[in-house]
């Protein structure tokens, strides 16, 4: 019974921390599943989005100006990403390995060192745990202005731009479009938002670390993944789609809040995650599989 009470009561906060991942698995579902873009570079634009909001804060900026200048920080990122592939030809792993790489200097640069305490009992935050009702509430609303704006935006010229690179980028340069240019402002975009979340991240708990971002790609493919598995059938529009990419990330973090309660050590929870993703990812192959011997066995019965 304890163990369940202790459950229930971590709840809120697991759904707290998985709508803000939730916001970061929406940049990794822009770049992995729009553009078809295996983009690493997320892992170091987390932590660069926290780091530029603490030390924004510590400088006097109001908290809304501190999170612009995080997903400002992000588009950065992703822009150096972007012009790695495009420009120079590197591949789009290695070009988001390099640029994940450079970020880990640059973020213990902006820091100073590598972990930056933000409390909230001297600044201004909107999304700390410690206010957990009000974290809810302004993640919540952030996460719906950002699914609005990003539906009006992919049915935008760029973004059907974007949407049709990522389908067939040869299709798409036969048809004119600018697929460079259509692959380096997803990467703006995605990176952006991570970078956001970053920033609501370091809010959320108090501090940014120079490693906070350590598997963030993991933590949003599962997120995205989860999303498709359970919400897939249900949700064909585009907004409700990434909606459901959000619901994903809570669900997520409620299962892993879940297992800790169980008495799981933190240490494995590397080990769960890549656990979970991999399940997540062979349920659509299997179903697939079990679908195809079904229709050959009622094939071979006719």
């Amino acid at each position: 019974m304890g163990t369940l009470e202790a459950f229930f009561n971590a709840v809120p906060g697991a759904i707290g921390q998985g709508l803000i991942w939730g916001i970061m698995a929406i940049g990794v579902y822009i770049t992995f599943r729009v553009l078809d873009f295996a983009d690493l570079t997320v892992d170091g634009t987390l932590a660069t989005g926290g780091a530029a909001l603490v030390m924004s804060m510590l400088a006097g900026c109001n908290v809304y100006v501190a999170l612009i200048i995080a997903f400002l920080a992000g588009c950065i990122a992703g822009l150096v990403t972007g012009i790695l592939n495009t420009a120079f030809g590197i591949p789009p792993i290695l070009a988001g390995i390099l640029t994940q790489l450079a970020l880990y200097s640059i973020n213990l640069r902006i820091l100073g060192k590598s972990n930056q305490p933000l409390s909230v009992y001297k600044y201004d935050l909107i999304a700390s745990m410690t206010t957990l009702t009000k974290a809810l509430i302004v993640v919540g609303v952030i996460a719906a202005a950002i699914i609005a704006i990003l539906y009006w935006f992919f049915d935008t010229e760029i973004g059907h731009s974007i949407r049709a690179t990522g389908s067939n980028h040869n299709m798409a340069r036969a048809n004119g479009i600018n697929i460079d240019g259509a692959k380096i402002v997803a990467l703006v975009l995605s990176n952006g938002l991570v970078a956001l979340a970053g920033g609501l991240l370091s809010q959320y708990q108090g501090f940014a670390d120079v490693n906070m971002g350590r598997g963030a790609i993991v933590v949003g493919l599962a997120a995205v993944i989860i999303g498709e598995v359970i919400f897939g059938k249900i949700f064909k529009n585009f907004a409700l789609r990434l909606l459901g990419v959000v619901f994903g990330g809570v669900i997520y973090y409620i299962v892993m809040q879940f297992v800790i309660s169980l008495g799981l050590n933190t240490d494995d929870l590397k080990l769960l995650t890549a656990a979970i993703v991999a399940v997540f990812l062979g349920i659509p192959y299997l179903k697939n599989q079990y679908a195809q011997k079904h229709v050959k066995v009622k094939e071979v019965k006719e």
